[in-house]
């Protein structure tokens, strides 16, 4: 019988389309945020695997989720991170509630209306950010709702780079049925060669919505106090801009989104540099700061 293991694709943390616990976050963070993202990476894998049947993916999902919370038989996927949390006196809360949404990949592949697929990105982006401003001890009152609004930014961003893909090998689509009806699109058009136009233009509203939503969350550097932190979602933030952008022009059926390494470390160096010449002046910038803890 497979366990959560054996259903590992061998996909890192480096694989991802953003960065991860890059070199920015100071060393004494990273090894946490390392085994969040491992214990991660084996949920998504389990829900991801073609060769499970739903009810063995959930039943997987299940039991990484009592290794973690000391309620079941260890796990090695959960073992890293249950010590990592313990070391910091942190509760599993964030890594449960990305079960949660690998529990919904499990059964469901279809989304209704943006507000439907939002409810999705609560359970598989959001806990992520609020995750690693836990680990650096900021505060929730002040980052978690810029951070939320980022998260489901960077994920509906992924969504619609792999939209291709997600539908031929997954037959999962999260382009909600609401914005594809919009533009006269269908859910059949995941599987052609290049996006007719219909197909085109729901892509591109969504990647507007995607812009909002980083709009929401661009002051999100400014209010961490951690400094290697705040540089390190700068980076991410402004590439995320880059990509959406992509996404409003560009075909992901038929073309790439990104751009190469030189221009993407370009992009984030643009970023970091930006946030820095805010730094001085950030309590200034954000009366929110004024009120918050030294």
């Amino acid at each position: 019988m497979t366990t959560a293991t054996e259903a590992r694709s061998g996909k890192s943390h480096r694989d991802e389309n953003f960065p991860v616990a890059s070199h920015l976050i100071h060393p004494r963070h990273r090894g946490a945020i390392l085994a969040f993202y491992d214990f991660v990476r084996a949920g998504d894998d389990v829900a991801d695997n073609g060769g499970l049947p739903p009810e063995r993916k959930v039943a997987l999902l299940d039991g990484l989720a009592a290794a973690l919370a000391g309620r079941g038989p260890d796990d090695p996927e959960a073992a890293p991170l249950r010590a990592a949390l313990a070391a910091r006196g942190l509760p599993p809360r964030h890594a449960l509630e990305l079960l949660d949404a690998f529990r919904m990949d499990a059964r469901k592949s279809r989304y209704a209306t943006w507000d439907e697929l939002i409810h999705y990105c609560r359970y598989s982006a959001m806990p992520v950010g609020r995750f690693v401003l836990d680990v650096h001890g900021e505060d929730p009152a002040v980052t978690w709702g810029p951070s939320d609004a980022v998260c489901a930014a960077l994920q509906i961003v992924n969504h619609l780079q792999d939209c291709g893909k997600d539908f031929r090998q997954l037959d999962r689509v999260y382009l909600p049925q609401d914005a594809l009806d919009a533009h006269g699109a269908s859910v059949a058009m995941l599987g052609a060669e290049r996006a007719p136009p219909p197909l085109r233009a729901a892509i591109a509203a969504l990647a507007r919505r995607s812009l909002d939503l980083l709009e929401e969350g661009r002051a999100l550097p400014d209010l961490i106090d951690d400094t290697r932190l705040s540089l390190e979602i700068a980076a991410i933030h402004r590439l995320a801009v880059v990509l959406a952008r992509g996404l409003t022009e560009r075909d992901p059926l038929s073309e790439p989104v990104h751009h190469g390494k030189a221009a993407f470390a370009l992009v984030a160096l643009r970023g970091v540099a930006a946030c820095l010449a805010r730094r001085p002046f950030r309590r200034r910038l954000h009366p929110v700061l004024r009120g918050a803890r030294p």
